[in-house]
């Protein structure tokens, strides 16, 4: 990591010439900004006029790239090669929606044959229920689908099925995932189990939360159905056939992936299923094509007119060059609302490792907190710190320049407008003369702007980006969600850590099981912390009444 290091040095340096001058005069020093800082593919421009960047940064971080071997790593991805090195596995959600004709190997065998063959049969499933040649229990067309799971077989199907709403009029499709009971209370208790398909998605079928949930559903469909009956309403999206015969769904209605399939990657696996089933096999189809699109992009466009490259670099910029802790996501569309949670597991989740991928201390600092809502409502609640708080926050927004809604154009136009406006303001800000003149003209005496003043001062200089797109249509989601998991893997390529492990959310998992002896009433044991104690003793008093 010495040469990382020393280019990182020298990209501080560059920083702290560029604090000098302000982000707006960068501007009025170079009118052509947005087209130098600006990169478009088909669609879709990402603007990144707005980062606090020059071309000598821009130029170092294109440095610290081929320093780190990110096209080199980027290849063996593509390949097969295990570079999930913890756990000895290829990384291939690319390959579940290549449209190519290349060949996949893993171990010495071509994948592709084998998603095709699965892909090809979630697609009859799909169009033999949505043609109503699949019938409930009771021969009615089914209406209503229920999605169990969690983490990447929840976050990824449900954020998508929203986001592609206006194309989905056939199934209402509903998700579960967290074990909390009112969550599947709340979900079931309006549905006709008569009409109602249950998928359970768990890669082993013992999923504690996924099954729990599982076994309350069938318990619901057996209060009105019986037991043959109600297995009729359940498709598992599994590789464990013993677990899921034994549950009583049959082989055929168990759609399977593979260990080179991470949760938070694959959307485009047979987890994708209840999406498929509510937009449509076409519509999923171009789902895929648009991701695939981003995918041959990464491979083959150099360096500078990279997207997900690019936008990674940003990253790296901010996070070790800038010191920021925080990214903020925005997308100006509603149906999006999800995404940001979405981009959180799979950023988060990714990156948040403090070991490189031999094992060592990093020296540097990797995955940052992401998080974010949608506008405008995000801008009535915590832009009022984005603008004027201590910490500065990069913001990346988002939006569609058409929406589905042809007779609502005054709504998307005033969007619009907001979205451009908040990113305009986050860059240059109001400083306390401007302020003073605006208070002046409206008739404030002198001692109220002395005291007002200093409250209506937007320091600016805040950097932001904008992914701007047409429309949110299926191909378009595809790209998206591409491009911001190749952004995670060229960051975790920079900060040399496997991005594809996640043994940071085991050891909870591996204590709950314990804490639940405890709470079903095995005696605490004595090494226990006294907090853990003693919340488990309310626990025990409280369940008294």
């Amino acid at each position: 990591m010495k040469e990382i290091d020393m280019l990182f040095k020298e990209l501080k340096e560059i920083k702290t010439k560029l604090d000098k001058n302000l982000l707006s005069d960068l501007f009025k020093s170079n009118p052509k900004r947005f087209e130098e800082f600006s990169l478009s593919l088909d669609e879709m421009i990402l603007d990144y006029s707005k980062v606090h960047i020059n071309k000598d940064a821009l130029s170092k971080l294109f440095e610290v790239a081929v320093e780190t071997k990110i096209e080199e790593k980027r290849d063996s991805m593509f390949s097969g090669e295990k570079i999930n090195n913890t756990e000895n596995r290829a990384v291939l959600h690319t390959a579940l929606r290549s449209k190519s004709n290349q060949s996949v190997y893993v171990d010495g065998k071509d994948v592709i044959p084998d998603i095709l063959i699965e892909l090809e049969k979630m697609k009859n499933f799909t169009n033999d229920i949505r043609n109503a040649k699949i019938l409930s229990s009771s021969n009615e067309k089914f209406t209503d689908i229920v999605n169990i799971g969690i983490g990447g077989s929840h976050l990824g199907p449900e954020m998508v099925t929203q986001a592609l709403s206006p194309y989905c009029n056939t199934l209402k499709v509903h998700f579960v995932s967290n074990i909390d009971s009112s969550h599947i209370e709340d979900t079931l208790k309006d549905l006709n189990p008569s009409t109602t398909l249950v998928i359970v998605a768990s890669k082993t079928f013992t999923t504690i939360e996924t099954m729990t949930n599982a076994n309350t559903a069938k318990k619901w469909f057996q209060n009105s159905l019986s037991e043959e009956e109600s297995n009729l309403h359940f498709v598992a999206l599994s590789t464990a056939l013993e677990k899921t015969k034994a549950f009583g769904i049959s082989d055929d209605r168990v759609f399977g992936f593979w260990n080179w399939v991470g949760g938070r990657y694959s959307i485009w696996s047979a987890i994708g299923l209840s999406v498929m089933l509510a937009i449509g096999v076409e519509n999923f189809d171009e789902f895929l094509s648009g991701a695939f699109e981003i995918d041959e992009h990464f491979k083959t466009a150099p360096l500078e007119e990279n997207m997900p490259i690019v936008l990674g670099l940003l990253g790296i910029w901010h996070r070790n060059i800038c010191d920021y802790e925080t990214r903020a996501l925005l997308p100006y569309d509603q149906r999006l609302s999800s995404f940001p949670r979405y981009v959180q597991q799979l950023d988060m989740e990714s990156n948040g490792k403090s070991v490189d991928s031999r094992g060592n201390e990093l020296s540097i600092k990797s995955g940052p907190i992401v998080w974010g809502e949608p506008g405008t409502n995000a801008q009535h609640s915590f832009f009022q710190l984005l603008h004027q708080g201590t910490n500065i926050i990069p913001c990346e927004f988002m939006i569609a320049v058409n929406n589905h809604e042809e007779d609502m154009q005054m709504h998307n136009d005033l969007l619009i407008a907001n979205c451009f406006a908040q990113s305009q303001a986050l860059m240059n800000g109001r400083n306390l003369d401007e302020v003073k003149e605006i208070l002046k003209e409206s008739g404030l005496s002198e001692d109220m702007i002395e005291e007002l003043a200093p409250h209506k001062v937007f320091k600016g200089n805040r950097p932001s980006s904008t992914l701007i797109y047409k429309k949110l249509d299926p191909k378009t989601l595809g790209k998206i969600i591409a491009l911001y998991e190749h952004r995670v893997f060229v960051e975790g390529a920079v900060w040399d850590i496997d991005s594809f492990d996640q043994w940071g959310v085991e050891l909870g998992k591996e204590l709950a099981s314990k804490m639940l002896t405890y709470i079903k009433g095995d005696e605490v044991a004595k090494s226990i912390d006294s907090s853990s104690r003693g919340l488990l003793n309310t626990v025990k008093l409280w369940n008294k009444d």
